[in-house]
C-alpha cells in the first residue's frame, strides 16, 4: 500500500469509521490462504482421490470466473435509482471508479467478505454434498484472490508480459472508456461468451 496516495473519495466524516473503508491489500491473502489450506486439507482426510480433488477444484476455478463477470456487471454496476440503493452501489463499486488508483480500496474488506463467502458456501454445500464442496470452494477462493490481485496488479504496475499488458490495457478500457462493457478483470472469457467486449452502442454502429 502506497504511504503517499490520499484517498480523493471520503466515505464518512467520522474517522473511526472511515478508517474500515481503507483495506491493505495483503489482507486477503492473510484471510483466505489458510482457509482455502484447510479446504483442502479436508478434501485429503476425507479420502478423496487426487483426480477428484483436482476435477473439482477446476470445477469451482470456472464457476468463479463466472460469479466475477455476473457480479461486475449486474451487482456492481447495478443501475440504481433509490437513494439508498444509489449509496449501496456507490459503496461496493462505484467508488474505486471515482478513485481507480486508491490501493486501499481495490479489495474486499473482511467483514463483508466473510459474511459473503460463508453464504456462498452454505448454498454450493446444499447444490453439491459435504464432500466436493471442500475442493470446489477452496479453488473457488482461489479464484477470488487471483481477481483481487490481478486487479491491483493491472491498476499499480505496467507489466511487462503479454497477457499482463492485455489485461491492463482491457481494464482500463472498461475504466475510462467503455463503461458498459469488459466486465472481466481477472480473464475476457465471458464478454465474449455474452458478447459484452464493446458497448452495445459501438456494436451497432459496426
Amino acid at each position: 500500500m502506497s504511504k503517499t496516495y490520499v484517498s480523493k473519495v471520503r466515505l464518512f466524516e467520522s474517522d473511526f469509521l472511515e478508517r474500515f473503508t481503507h483495506v491493505h491489500p495483503a489482507t486477503p491473502l492473510v484471510l483466505w490462504a489458510p482457509v482455502i489450506v484447510t479446504l483442502y486439507w479436508q478434501s485429503v482426510t476425507m479420502g478423496l482421490s487426487f483426480l477428484r480433488i483436482l476435477g473439482w477444484s477446476m470445477a469451482g476455478f470456472w464457476v468463479w470466473t463466472l460469479t466475477e463477470y455476473l457480479l461486475h456487471r449486474f451487482a456492481f454496476h447495478f443501475p440504481a435509482e433509490t437513494r439508498l440503493s444509489k449509496r449501496i452501489v456507490y459503496l461496493m463499486h462505484g467508488l474505486h471508479h471515482d478513485d481507480p488508483n486508491d490501493p486501499t480500496r481495490l479489495v474486499m474488506p473482511p467483514l463483508p467478505g466473510i459474511i459473503y463467502a460463508s453464504l456462498l458456501f452454505v448454498s454450493f454445500r446444499a447444490l453439491l454434498g459435504e464432500e466436493v464442496i471442500y475442493p470446489f470452494f477452496a479453488c473457488f477462493l482461489l479464484g477470488y484472490l487471483a481477481y483481487d490481485y490481478i486487479h491491483y496488479y493491472v491498476h499499480h504496475f505496467v507489466p511487462k508480459n503479454p497477457v499482463g499488458r492485455y489485461l491492463r490495457r482491457y481494464h482500463l478500457v472498461h475504466h475510462f472508456k467503455e463503461h458498459d462493457a469488459k466486465w472481466g478483470v481477472s480473464s475476457p472469457l465471458w464478454d465474449y461468451v455474452f458478447k459484452t467486449v464493446e458497448e452495445k452502442k459501438k456494436q451497432a454502429i459496426q
